[in-house]
This record gives structure tokens, C-alpha cells and sequence, in this order.
């Protein structure tokens, strides 16, 4: 397990400071791409110190860590920047739809500051958690077909012949 542990923190403080910093985590936007790149990331690392060809099995598990460690950064780093960063992400976004839409933009900032709230942080941190692990789980048993180039057990053993003379095991009668 422990060699599994520091690939899976690498790709964990990756995804997870990814996902925390304003702006850049809107790139989780499209199927949560940090957490499957963080995984990725897990399970190349892990490939690249493992001695022994790794199984997609063991791929899952370290994408999994990785998807709780940048999880944990989430919840105790991502919450308190998004209520902090709330009011500029508010800004930009009513700012973008002003100069599509201004209609769109006066109801999208009354939804936005409506919603704007602790308790919603924190639900919503709690619900990226839940994703980037699972996500990130996706990501390392992505990784592995990719990055194993390894051949895995040892080989099949030859056919033997167990009748002795013409009419034994693999002849035709």
C-alpha cells in the first residue's frame, strides 16, 4: 500500500488544488476533468515506480486515494475560497451574459446571490468530493491500459501430449 501512497498524494494535491483555484476549476465543468486527469496522473506514477505490471484493479485503488486526497483539499481549502470568491465569480459571470443577453443577466444575478450562502458552499463542496472521487477512480483505471506496457503473469503452458503414440491428446482419429 505504501507504494501506492505517494503516487496518490501527487495526483490527489494536483486535482485537488485544480479544482479549488477560481477560474481554472471550471474546467471540472466538462466531466470533471481535473479529477480524471489527477487519476491519470496517480496511475502513471504508480506504473512508473511499480516493479510488477500493474492491474487495472490496483489502477482504481490508487485513483480512488487520489480522489480522496484532492477531496480532502476541496472540502477544507475549496469551501472557504468559494464563499470568499463568490461575489467575483458573480460578477464575471452577470458581466459575460450583459453582453449577450441583459435580460438573462439582472435574473442570473438575483439566482446567484440568492444562492450564495454557507450552507451552500458546503453542500456544494461536499458534492465535488463525492465527484472527484469518483472521478478520479475513473481516471486510474483509465491510466493503467495506457500507461502499462507491461506483459502481465507468466506464460501459457505448452501442450503436452498425454496419450503417448497417434491416438493421444490433441491428434485427430
Amino acid at each position: 500500500m505504501n507504494n501506492k501512497l505517494k503516487p496518490a498524494i501527487i495526483g490527489g494535491v494536483v486535482l485537488g488544488i485544480l479544482s479549488v483555484i477560481p477560474f481554472v476549476n471550471w474546467v471540472n465543468f466538462c466531466c470533471c476533468l481535473w479529477a480524471i486527469l489527477g487519476g491519470l496522473l496517480a496511475a502513471h506514477l504508480y506504473v512508473k515506480s511499480s516493479p510488477t505490471p500493474v492491474s487495472t484493479g490496483d489502477g482504481a485503488i490508487v485513483g480512488a486515494m487520489a480522489g480522496l486526497v484532492g477531496a480532502v483539499i476541496a472540502v477544507v481549502v475549496g469551501i472557504p475560497i468559494s464563499i470568499v470568491a463568490s461575489g467575483i465569480m458573480t460578477r464575471v459571470f452577470v458581466s459575460f451574459m450583459e453582453g449577450i443577453n441583459p435580460d438573462q443577466a439582472e435574473m442570473m444575478r438575483t439566482q446567484m446571490e440568492a444562492s450564495q450562502t454557507v450552507a451552500g458552499a458546503i453542500v456544494n463542496g461536499l458534492i465535488l468530493a463525492v465527484f472527484l472521487v469518483i472521478f478520479a477512480t475513473l481516471g486510474g483505471l483509465i491510466g493503467i491500459p495506457i500507461f502499462e506496457k507491461r506483459k502481465g503473469g507468466t506464460p501459457p503452458p505448452a501442450p503436452q501430449n498425454f496419450g503417448g503414440g497417434a491416438g493421444g491428446y490433441g491428434s485427430s482419429i
